[in-house]
Parts: structure tokens; sequence; C-alpha cells
């Protein structure tokens, strides 16, 4: 993870915390507003014809808010996409729910960020359960050249 970071300029923190039952919990944790805690979902396209097999995406959504699904599929100019079960998510970044994070996953699938995260460090997943890592936004945004744009609404 931190060598997959220094690869792409970011400066990141690992942080061990206790396990949390909240969205509410969590950020009391890790001293933070609940939507300073961002979630990273593995999202499946549609497969192409040319027999390419599944392609993903990533989305970076802000705590308190969950993927708009008709704003996502007209921002990537596609009519489904879907979250795949865990072996899926597992077998394509190498980390299981919970722990998804753009940083050192297996491929660099390409990242679509919820234009709340910018100008404001944040917390996400550190690819192992009972960890949290903290980076700040613009810079998660600019390492990755991900697109952003409003993805999400209100739980």
């Amino acid at each position: 993870m931190r060598d997959a970071a220094a690869e792409r300029g970011l400066d990141i923190e690992i942080r061990q915390r206790p396990a949390a039952h909240s969205l509410h919990e969590a950020a009391a944790l890790l001293g933070l507003d609940p939507s300073g805690i961002v979630k990273t979902l593995v999202v499946k396209r549609p497969s192409r014809a040319s027999g390419t097999g599944d392609t993903f995406l990533f989305a970076l959504i802000p705590g308190g808010r969950k993927i708009s699904w008709p704003k996502l599929r007209a921002l990537v100019g596609v009519n489904r996409l879907k979250l795949p079960d865990p072996a899926v998510a597992l077998a394509a970044t190498g980390y299981e729910r919970g722990t998804i994070v753009p940083i050192g996953s297996t491929t660099a699938w390409p990242v679509f960020a919820d234009e709340t995260i910018r100008g404001r460090r944040i917390a996400m997943g550190a690819g192992a359960h009972g960890y949290s890592l903290f980076v700040d936004g613009d810079a998660l945004i600019s390492a990755y050249d991900a697109t952003v744009a409003d993805i999400s609404e209100p739980e």
C-alpha cells in the first residue's frame, strides 16, 4: 500500500482503529465528520462484445451519501452498472469489501470521485480490516486522474 502510494506521489497515513458499528461511530473514532469517511465501491460495467471480459471502475462516495446510479450511468455512458458479489470484487481489486481502495489495487481501474471530496483530507479503507487510510482528496483525485462529478445522493 505505502509503495503504491509513493509511486503515485501520494502522502498517506495509515491508522489502526477499533471496529465500528456505524458510520457515525467510525467518524467519532477517527475524529471526523461522517462525510470525511469515503467509501470506495468497485462497480462492474457491462462485458464488452469484443470478449475482453469484465471491466470495473471505482466510485468514491462520502459518508452519509450513496451512489446515484442514474448520474453514474450517464457519466460513464452505459445503461447498466452493478455492484459485483464479494468474490468478484476481491478478484478485481485484491481487496475484500470494506477495505477496498484504489491505492494498490491489483488493477488500476478508472476512478470516479464525488465532487464533495475535493478540498479536504479524507479517510478511506486501507486494504485490511481494522485500519483506515488518510489522504488529501485533491491529491488522490490528481494521482488517479479521477473523473470528478456529482455522482451521489443523500442516503
